[in-house]
């Protein structure tokens, strides 16, 4: 097992990869009473046309990543949930666009939960009434978030932005996408990205290293898995401009909603670049669009947002884009405005002070996160199936300067890649 240290954080993190592929990784810390362990498997909401590692080319329906995680917590015997709660743990799971987590947390029988953890997602049980059963429920949770503000604000910017990738596609499908899928098609894509060498399982918290990378080596010997090639995604190509400039829904909301953006043309990169792209270019946006922003507050003295207005950055090897709003009485106007604004911030650049009193911002910020075993857990598999390593973001933090972020700025605010997403309210509500 590696050992690999990080003095200036007074952190070690232990480091193995089995024989059957699988990436465990362990981060002791003693002063703390709950453990978190994520089993993350590398496969997400854009996998749906791919080349098994045994040269099949598949495409398969919307959803089916979203769909799978559902099923893997159905056993022949019950529950998993059950299983979990009975030994004093909570558990839960996501899909993203990138990946599958599964996740537990306690503060006792963590051998016994660690090895419900691993067993469950490494023994799936489908059947077709099971499947069938899946594909009304999860039909009933896309009709709820269809009717979901926030969610349609969202979708609706990233379906605006891109024309092709499969990131502009809701992570649970469509009702009509998961009618299609069938217990077949659900282990076809188990057994191509569900294999040890396509996952990684890490544990954080006050754990014996050594105790649990036994207990792990145990458990995987017990298990035979054939070595397997390389998984093909395969994506379409997409144009460097938007799909469209402007979605624009109405729903039953009491307030309008506008979400804007910029898609990323800066992308397929990786490891120290895609850390300092990130970290660029959220130091840029909460320069222009943070709470302490002239722009900001002045918008606000207008009653165009309210405190909820805010921003994120979203970056992946693939794909990238920034969004941008929140709540608005007036979207239009807060349109021109934005529009009006931007130009002259981006020819006048951001102030070096600035820049780099956010800079010390963020480095707080990150170092109050390093005490967080939860903060660490549900970043660590994203950062590390990017090739970044979560702990150098402090040195990467470090290095940046107001050179570094105006450069951004100029590069990310492009009028070319500019979408806007309008929720607002039924006519005559």
């Amino acid at each position: 097992m590696e050992k690999i240290e990080y003095p200036e954080l007074n952190e070690t993190l232990y480091y193995e990869q089995l024989p059957n592929g699988l990436k465990v990784y362990l981060l002791p810390k003693s002063n703390y009473n709950k453990t978190y362990a994520t089993f993350t498997t590398k496969y997400g909401s854009i996998d749906n046309h791919f080349v098994t590692p045994e040269g099949e080319e598949i495409q398969v329906p919307d959803g089916i990543a979203h769909f799978l995680e559902h099923k893997m917590f159905e056993e022949p015997d019950g529950d998993v949930f059950s299983k979990f709660s009975n030994q004093g743990a909570s558990a839960n799971a996501f899909t993203s666009f990138e990946r599958t987590a599964y996740l537990f947390s306690c503060t006792e029988n963590v051998e016994k939960n660690l090895a419900t953890l691993i067993d469950f997602v490494q023994n799936p049980y489908f059947t077709d009434p099971s499947v069938e059963k899946e594909k009304g429920i999860i039909a009933q949770e896309i009709r709820m978030y269809e009717d979901n503000p926030d969610w349609r604000s969202y979708f609706g910017l990233i379906a605006a932005m891109f024309k092709n990738h499969p990131v502009r596609i809701d992570i649970a499908g469509t009702v009509e996408s998961i009618a299609k899928i069938n217990k077949e098609t659900l282990y076809t894509c188990y057994n191509t990205f569900y294999h040890p060498s396509n996952m990684l399982l890490f544990v954080v918290g006050p754990i014996d290293p050594e105790a649990i990378i036994q207990q792990i080596r145990q458990n995987q010997t017990g298990k035979t898995y054939t070595k397997k090639g390389e998984i093909r995604r395969i994506y379409p190509d997409e144009p460097m401009s938007v799909d469209q400039e402007v979605a624009d829904v109405q729903l039953s909301v009491g307030i309008s909603k506008c979400l804007f953006g910029f898609k990323e043309n800066r992308i397929g990169l990786s490891g120290e670049k895609l850390i300092r792209q990130e970290l660029e270019t959220e130091i840029m946006l909460e320069a222009i669009f943070g709470q302490g922003t002239d722009l900001y507050q002045s918008l606000y003295d207008q009653g165009l947002i309210d405190d909820h207005f805010g921003y994120d950055y979203s970056l992946e090897n693939g794909y990238g884009f920034s969004a941008i709003g929140g709540d608005t009485s007036d979207p239009d106007t807060l349109l021109q405005r934005i529009q009006k604004e931007l130009p002259q911030i981006v020819e006048r650049g951001i102030p070096d002070e600035v820049i780099e009193r956010i800079r010390k911002k963020k480095l707080g910020g990150y170092l109050r996160s390093y005490n967080s075993p939860e903060w660490i857990a549900n970043q660590f598999t994203r950062f590390q199936f990017n090739d970044m390593d979560l702990f150098s973001v402090i040195p990467q933090l470090e290095k940046l300067n107001s050179e570094d972020v105006n450069k951004r700025l100029k590069e990310h605010i492009d009028w070319d890649r500019f979408a806007v997403s309008i929720v607002r309210p039924l006519d005559g509500e």
